[in-house]
């Protein structure tokens, strides 16, 4: 059975699933989907047509859901869809944005960790088991792949990629992709500093495939050969790691664009 605060106001076409907590203040818009196990704490607001999945915990003063952030938009300007998976722990002040698109929807995975003051801006995808910390914002039209860590204050430029159980160290602005397994640091542009150990172990990896990146790692970002050549001559390797297949992969989708950010090639113009 769901307990719901005398102070809380819950529209009457919001679905509430079982077990869940909604307390003090909090405001469930219209149409909005709270799954079971799911705990609001205190002002908690949660906007029209919003999905959440099951056993997520929404620190107090979370806005999840409100219209993005553009010029001209109103609280009454038709927007597209958030959906939100299960086990996120998503911490105090966190902001997260629905769709600009009517037939799109901003998506945020399982077991992720947003921590306080974090922002995740419209037409994102934040995958899994990602670690976003404390002030950290992500701009419109970013993905976010399983695994990423992003230390605090980290400033992410629209359709910028950020590659699977990477790590970028705090005060980062990442304004191109970055590829997997990697640690990036600085800003306009960020520098690859070394591979995410961490995160390899993290990710589960046997002691062969974490021998084969950081072998990629130093063959890609150590030598004086250009970075392309290098991504050629790894990936014409006959039996390459999947998981090296997948950094070179990332490099070459990233110089598709010109200001190394692959997503811009799916920019729609309306």
């Amino acid at each position: 059975m769901s307990k719901i605060h005398s102070t809380a106001v819950v529209e009457s076409s919001a679905k509430i699933g079982n077990d869940v907590v909604i307390g003090p203040n909090c405001f469930i818009d219209e149409d909005a989907q709270i799954g079971d196990g799911c705990i609001l704490d205190a002002n908690v607001v949660i906007g029209k047509g919003v999905k959440v999945g099951t056993m997520n915990v929404f620190y107090p003063n979370c806005v999840i859901g409100r219209n993005p952030q553009m010029l001209g938009a109103r609280p009454d300007t038709k927007c597209g869809g958030l959906e939100i998976g299960n086990n996120n722990m998503i911490r105090e002040f966190v902001t997260i944005h629905p769709s600009i698109y009517h037939d799109a929807s901003t998506t945020v995975g399982n077991n992720n960790l947003i921590m306080v003051s974090a922002h995740i801006g419209h037409d994102c995808i934040v995958e899994d088991k990602v670690v976003l910390s404390n002030n950290t914002q992500i701009s419109g039209h970013c993905k976010i792949e399983t695994g990423a860590w992003l230390s605090g204050t980290v400033q992410i430029h629209q359709f910028t990629t950020v590659g699977k159980w990477s790590y970028a160290a705090a005060f980062s602005g990442l304004n191109h992709d970055v590829p997997p397994f990697v640690i990036v640091s600085g800003h306009y542009p960020p520098e690859v500093r070394g591979i995410n150990e961490r995160g390899l172990n993290r990710a589960g990896l046997n002691e062969q495939q974490q021998a084969a990146i950081m072998k990629a790692y130093k063959t890609l970002f150590r030598t004086k050969t250009p970075l392309l050549k290098n991504v050629q001559a790894l990936i014409e390797e006959p039996g390459i790691d999947e998981n090296v297949r997948a950094m070179c992969q990332a490099i070459l989708n990233s110089n598709k664009q010109r200001f190394g950010r692959f997503l811009e090639a799916s920019r729609r113009k309306e």
